[in-house]
């Protein structure tokens, strides 16, 4: 079920059988931030219109107060937002969701993923994924993994966009999956990133290990965790940002976000490893205003996945395919 409107969202609400409510206090020194969008940034699986619904159902409070989306963040405010929680069907539904679609023939698809739609159902995130999307659009899909991922090969964070390859068999999907397992597949990012780089182009080498503090973050570390290689390489300079393209050795959870934070250039917009702080050009005139317009049109972090390459299973040929920049991130680059 999605909930597509407010009338939606109070009817699934008189039924709802479970619900997480959540108590943030905004800290000292937090800048002013539209109330919409620092919830997407704080509550786990959340998208912007959703969060608007919840705000004009009145499901949040600032200071016990029912506000607007519009409402603006500050320092030592009180946040309690009650959010439903769809209980876990007994099989995933297909849903008519739209899906942009790179290349599609009887063995695979490629599909354009957009930021803020998760890869495939989880806890409190049942609707409104991609695996609901690609359901609605093939009754083929491989069935390699668990019921909740048919087709799914690998996954891209929800905040990213970009390219994702889907396989409609078992075979198919076994040998995409083998080429993931050797490295072998071509995977190229575009991220803003905060700062100017010293090095215009280099290699990030560091394991990557669940953070011990908060489970749901990772970590770059020296002796434990996973190997994880990143190579990077800057292609435009901004006042206090540059546009860097990024090729992947390896695919670790976050691994790209992780590396980039952990050399002091987290991707810009990333709520998670310090890409909403103003890190860099702080002398620059009324620098906070400007991030804060920077940061509205980019609620999440500015990174898209943008080529993707690999061996076709059937054909044994090599296939490359490419997405243009999504808008929020062409716009940020405008503004920029």
């Amino acid at each position: 079920m999605i909930l597509t409107s407010l009338s939606d969202l109070k009817g699934f609400m008189s039924k709802m059988v479970d619900q997480k409510k959540y108590r943030i206090e905004i800290p000292k020194g937090k800048r002013k931030e539209r109330l919409d969008i620092y919830l997407v940034s704080v509550i786990e699986n959340a998208t912007r219109s959703k969060i608007q619904k919840l705000i004009e159902a009145q499901l949040v409070k600032v200071n016990g107060e029912f506000v607007k989306s519009s409402y603006m963040v500050l320092p030592n405010d009180l946040i309690e937002a009650t959010i439903p929680i769809s209980p876990r069907p007994d099989e995933i539904e297909a849903e008519e969701i739209p899906l942009d679609i790179i290349f599609e023939d009887s063995f695979l698809l490629v599909v354009n993923k957009p930021a803020g739609m998760v890869a495939h159902p989880a806890y409190a995130n049942y609707t409104g994924t991609l695996v609901n999307a690609l359901l609605h659009h093939s009754q083929k899909l491989s069935k390699s993994n668990e019921p909740e991922r048919p087709g799914i090969v690998h996954r891209i964070d929800k905040g990213t966009s970009g390219l994702l390859v889907i396989a409609k068999d078992e075979w198919t999907h076994a040998k995409l999956a083998e080429q993931f397992s050797r490295h072998s597949i071509e995977r190229e990012y575009w991220a803003v990133a905060w700062g100017k780089f010293k090095e215009k182009k280099g290699t990030i080498d560091s394991n990557i290990a669940r953070s011990k503090s908060d489970r749901k973050k990772f970590t770059s570390v020296k002796s434990e965790g996973k190997t994880a290689v990143t190579y990077y390489e800057v292609i435009k300079e901004y006042d206090f940002t540059s546009l860097v393209k990024i090729n992947l050795k390896t695919g670790r959870t976050h691994q790209i976000r992780v590396h980039l934070s952990s050399i002091g250039h987290p991707i810009f917009g990333d709520p998670t490893y310090g890409g909403r702080n103003i890190l860099f050009g702080s002398t620059l005139p009324k620098m906070k205003s400007r991030v804060e317009n920077l940061l509205s049109v980019m609620p999440r972090q500015a990174l898209h996945a943008k080529t993707l390459g690999f061996i076709h299973p059937q054909t044994k040929e090599f296939v490359k395919f490419e997405s243009e920049l999504p808008e929020d991130i062409t716009t940020l680059l405008e503004k920029l």
